[in-house]
C-alpha cells in the first residue's frame, strides 16, 4: 500500500566545522532519500547554543519536506543524514555538525520514546520558531495554536539573528 503525502517541517543546526556546508549537505541528503522531497529552506540564523557545555554558535534552518514516509521512518532518515554528516552523539546537547529534527509533521502529534512531535521543546525555542514561520506561514500546531503566537509568548526574542539564505533548496525542488 503506498502512503499519501504528508508534509513535514525539520529543523535543521550546525556548531562545529563549516556550518553553512553541513547544512547544505543535510538538505541535499534529505532530498536524495527515498520518499522525501526538500520543498523549501529557511534563511539562515545564528544563534547562541541552548543547554549543555560551552560551544560556539549555531547556524539554523527550517526545511520544508513532502513525504510518504511515516513519522518514525523520517526520524530513521533524519537520523542517516546526522551520520552521513558526521554526526556523533556522545554528549546531550553538545557541539554536533549537524542536527536533524522532526519540529512536525502534518497536524499529527506522536508520543513515543523515540519520538515526539510536534517536538517537545519547539514552543520553549525562538531559534526553531523563526525560521519555521518562514517555512510553514499560517501553519498551526495541533490543538490550534499559531506558531506566531507561540512566537510572541517568548518576546522580547534576543539572539537569532538572519545571516542570509546560503542554504538553498535543491535544483528541481519547489521554492
Amino acid at each position: 500500500m503506498r502512503h499519501a503525502e504528508r508534509l513535514a517541517f525539520l529543523g535543521l543546526g550546525s556548531n562545529v566545522g563549516e556550518r553553512l556546508d553541513h547544512l547544505q549537505a543535510a538538505v541535499d541528503r534529505l532530498h536524495a532519500a527515498r520518499g522525501l522531497r526538500v520543498e523549501a529552506v529557511s534563511s539562515v540564523y545564528e544563534t547562541a547554543p541552548v543547554g549543555g557545555p560551552q560551544q560556539g554558535p549555531y547556524l539554523n534552518v527550517a526545511v520544508r519536506v513532502a513525504t510518504r514516509r511515516s513519522p518514525r521512518e523520517l526520524l530513521r532518515a533524519c537520523r542517516r543524514v546526522e551520520r552521513a554528516g558526521g554526526r556523533v552523539r556522545d554528549e546531550r546537547w553538545g557541539p554536533r555538525t549537524i542536527d536533524v529534527d522532526v519540529l512536525l509533521y502534518d497536524d499529527e502529534v506522536v508520543d513515543r520514546r523515540d519520538l515526539q512531535v510536534p517536538h517537545p521543546r519547539l514552543t520553549e525555542r525562538a531559534f526553531a520558531l523563526i525560521p519555521l514561520i518562514e517555512v510553514a506561514p499560517g501553519q498551526r500546531l495541533p490543538g490550534g495554536k499559531t506558531l506566531t503566537s507561540a512566537l510572541v509568548a517568548l518576546a522580547p526574542v534576543t539572539g537569532v539573528t538572519m545571516i542570509g539564505s546560503q542554504v538553498t533548496a535543491p535544483l528541481g525542488a519547489r521554492r
